[in-house]
């Protein structure tokens, strides 16, 4: 019996009644209630005093308003640790949260796909120096899904309500079902924690973990996305530079409009909107309103800020257009080497054969043993000497973790010395 589940068996705000016939999956509820919103400097203030005064990991998540609002800001934070409970912090009325982070900055973090949750805890303060991402864990454990809820009825036994995870959190005030919602997601996050270190070390796979963890903990924040333009969707239609330039004249004044207005890109114009006004290159105003995503709902001013986009791109000199297809460092892509050199084809497929075969023996993702990105590298440039010595420092340089690259560089090494 796991801990949540003797919690569970002690605790009638988590026990199940007694079911009749088969036995359903108990719905968690959280232990103390929902707490209430921590909105103002004086709560927040007791906040950092009890998390500082609890023992052992903290479980923490953040809701944001993806689809809604412009960026990826919190709009809300949740945090759970022994000894001091499940707080909900309002990030918008307590946008500085550097207080409780520092005092939170040595303990280890339990999130689950931390990635997504980062940086929008960067921006309000809040950097973990060790982290448990609980996602991670099981996809190195080889669980088939590791979304959080099916995570939390696989291992514990406990089902986790859903339905809120698409809404509005950037909504005041926050409906109490969405709060308790939001308290849940954090309620066991540190038994799931624990149950999978056990299932990580009875597999041998803990240190790898601890090696991934550290290195999303200790990675600088992405650099800028560059052309982000280039991924609007349906772009690959737009073969024309002048087409093209369109798009980008359209994307950046959308990105204007959106980021004053705070609201996500897509609910300014849509992206299908942008495409089809690039294909068409409308004339005037009249042209524009009869394409799809510029229908009658939309006024005339609006309709003019369009065009006005769309007429600087039908007026830019050809030496500003931009090219066709995005300049990107590293390898061309994959489906063009055949054509382009066929020697580093050959050892791409030998080389995706080696890690695939071997992330199956070991019971993980292919792109959790070694990034695919990395073996596109290493194929596309491999070093001169094909031993496995070498093999490991080229994995090195490309940032493999020494885990993945015990265990692919003598398998990469044959595969390359075969192609060679």
């Amino acid at each position: 019996m796991t801990d949540a589940q003797q919690t569970a068996a002690a605790d009638p705000g988590l026990a199940p009644s007694e079911p009749s016939g088969p036995a359903p999956v108990p719905l968690l509820a959280p232990r103390e209630g929902v707490p209430p919103v921590v909105a103002d400097e004086e709560s927040l203030a007791g906040v950092v005093a009890a998390f500082a005064a609890g023992s052992g990991p903290v479980a923490v998540d953040a809701e944001r308003a993806s689809g809604y609002r412009y960026g990826q800001r919190a709009y809300l934070v949740q945090l759970r640790r022994a000894g001091a409970g499940t707080a909900l912090i309002d990030p918008v009325a307590c946008p500085d949260l550097g207080a409780l982070g520092g005092e939170l900055a040595v303990t280890e973090w339990v999130l689950h796909a931390a990635t997504q949750d980062l940086p929008c805890l960067r921006d309000i303060g809040m950097v973990p120096t060790r982290l448990f991402d609980t996602e991670l864990a099981g996809r190195l454990a080889g669980f088939a899904r590791v979304g959080l809820g099916v995570m939390v009825e696989t291992v514990l036994g406990y089902s986790l309500e859903k339905g809120h995870s698409a809404v509005d959190w950037s909504s005041r005030p926050l409906p109490e079902p969405w709060l308790r919602y939001a308290a849940l997601d954090v309620e066991l996050l540190v038994d799931l924690r624990d149950a999978l270190e056990e299932e990580l070390t009875r597999q041998g796979k803990f240190d790898w973990a601890l090696e991934e963890f550290a290195a999303i903990a200790a990675a600088p924040p992405p650099p800028p996305r560059k052309d982000p333009w280039r991924r609007t969707s349906g772009v690959h239609k737009v073969r024309r530079r002048r087409q093209l330039a369109i798009v980008r004249e359209l994307w950046t004044a959308r990105d204007q409009v959106a980021q004053r207005r705070d609201l996500s890109p897509g609910k300014v114009l849509s992206d299908a909107a942008i495409i089809a006004a690039a294909q068409a290159a409308p004339v005037d105003v009249r042209a524009l309103a009869g394409l799809h995503g510029f229908g009658h709902r939309m006024g005339r001013r609006q309709l003019q800020h369009w065009q006005t986009a769309v007429d600087r791109a039908r007026a830019l000199p050809e030496t500003e257009l931009p090219q066709p297809g995005q300049q990107v460092s590293g390898p061309p892509p994959p489906r063009s080497w055949p054509e382009k050199d066929p020697a580093a084809a050959a050892r791409l497929t030998a080389a995706r054969a080696a890690v695939t075969a071997h992330a199956e023996e070991l019971n993980l993702p292919q792109e959790n043993l070694l990034a695919p990105d990395v073996v596109r590298r290493l194929c596309w440039e491999p070093p001169a000497d094909r031993e496995p010595a070498a093999i490991a420092g080229a994995l090195r340089a490309l940032g493999a973790r020494e885990w993945q690259i015990a265990r692919t560089s003598d398998s990469l090494a044959q595969a390359l010395a075969a192609e060679a």
